[in-house]
């Protein structure tokens, strides 16, 4: 058994080395050669402290202490003076060896090589570092939930605000700093999001420590393993107190001057019944229009002069025709129009409406009106059409007045496609055909010329 031991001291990659209680080494495997570089010939018989730089030499002291006093030292890392003198990095352990009668006769030592060991602890902790710097210095707060949606760590921007600890927030404590009015709804729609594994946003406000609420647009993203399982949620909360009380004044803002310009364009109407006198079909078509610029204000206004859908327009500005004789069909596909093009394809809707209510489709029952569009993503092109039918036998007019205008000349010239309207016999027919980059909303007129 004594040679079974032998071999096992001899091969092993941990160095291992005998000493007497005054730390002298009585042993000093192959292993030991290796890493301290010292042969066995030219550690047997000298000093242990052979190994210790400078500042450690009381390491080895207080080691000596403890094992004569028959304690075992426990793994622990320091710094060993290899032959070359360079310093390295090992781990060691120190057992007391006992006689038969248990004295305490020297020490066994098992040493290895820590470099490796404490590089990816330093980058761990390097990391760590990194991390926490990160995520308590950025303006959102932030936090990780379980798959269960239990939280389990909040950046220091939340407690700093909350005016919580760790233990108040666990699980679903963070339900106490959620408004009484908004609780339950987002309560209920982040547990469905949990529970579905889609990505979870919603709006409400959150109590601070001096009892005052702000508003938080806050999102959750499902962190999945190679497999597609949830291992975690990662969550923000980004305060938009500031941009929902300027989105509030743009609206009133908005609002104001829509009203005012409402006052102007009535101002504007009261002009001219007053200044054209014995003209009323005149005086009706310049109201009608008036009206249309009214109805697009509106439109523009509610969507905060952004986007507006091409349904929701043709609907609102063929409102007051909607109980007119004959039929209106509208389809197409969902697109959004900037607030020029919305201006002005408006505009020509209104126009095409008055003149089929008077003369046209919509005058008789049993008349047609069917609008349409269509998005040529490919070919970048946008198409709309009007078309009539089953109504009174059309004449092209012999001369033509603003209202042509409104419907090919304009369309024509801004968005530099193609519009005109046919008179045929069964039903008149209008068409427009317009680069996407003029239509579409988010896409500025520069970017057609580009």
């Amino acid at each position: 058994m004594s040679d079974f031991y032998a071999a096992l001291v001899e091969s092993t990659d941990d160095a291992i080395v005998a000493k007497d209680v005054n730390g002298t080494v009585l042993s000093w495997n192959p292993a030991a050669v290796r890493l301290f570089g010292y042969s066995e010939a030219e550690m047997v018989g000298q000093s242990i402290v052979q190994l210790l730089p400078d500042d450690r030499l009381d390491e080895e002291v207080n080691i000596l202490t403890r094992i004569r006093a028959g304690e075992r030292v426990g793994q622990f890392f320091t710094k060993r003076r290899h032959k070359s003198g360079r310093l390295i990095d090992v781990s060691v352990t120190v057992s007391p060896v006992h006689d038969k009668d248990g004295n305490v006769v020297g020490a066994s030592k098992i040493a290895r090589d820590a470099t490796q060991v404490l590089e990816r602890e330093r980058r761990l902790r390097q990391s760590e570092a990194r991390f926490h710097m990160l995520a308590d210095n950025i303006a959102p707060f932030a936090w990780i939930a379980e798959p269960s949606g239990n939280i389990i760590w909040y950046n220091k921007r939340w407690y700093d605000y909350t005016g919580t600890t760790l233990e108040d927030m666990r699980g679903w404590g963070w339900t106490k700093v959620h408004h009484p009015d908004h609780v339950d709804r987002v309560r209920e729609h982040i547990k469905s999001c949990f529970e579905s594994g889609e990505e979870w946003e919603d709006t409400f406000p959150l109590r601070s420590k001096e009892g005052e609420y702000r508003w938080f647009l806050s999102r959750a993203k499902p962190i999945r393993e190679e497999h597609g399982n949830i291992i975690w949620w990662f969550g923000t909360n980004t305060d938009i107190t500031e941009q929902r009380e300027q989105a509030e004044q743009i609206r009133l803002l908005l609002m104001e001057v829509n009203h005012r310009s409402k006052n102007m364009l009535s101002t504007i109407q009261a002009l001219i019944r007053r200044s054209v006198k014995d003209n009323d079909g005149f005086i009706a078509r310049f109201q009608d229009r008036i009206r249309s610029l009214a109805v697009n204000q509106d439109i523009l206004v509610r969507r905060e002069w952004r986007e507006v859908p091409v349904e929701e327009l043709a609907r609102l500005q063929l409102a007051f025709v909607m109980d007119a004789p004959g039929e209106i069909t509208i389809s197409g596909s969902e697109f959004p129009l900037n607030p020029r093009a919305a201006e002005i394809i408006g505009m020509a809707l209104h126009e095409l409406a008055t003149n089929s209510l008077k003369y046209g489709a919509l005058s008789a029952g049993g008349g047609q009106v069917s609008i349409g569009w269509e998005v040529d993503e490919e070919g970048g092109l946008f198409s709309m059409h009007w078309t009539e039918s089953g109504g009174p036998q059309v004449t092209a007019p012999e001369q033509t007045g603003f209202g042509s205008t409104l419907i090919a000349e304009v369309p024509r010239r801004f968005f530099g496609g193609e519009a005109g309207i046919d008179y045929a016999s069964s039903g008149i027919s209008w068409s427009l055909k317009a680069p996407l980059a003029m239509i579409r909303a988010g896409l500025s007129q520069s970017a057609a010329t580009n």
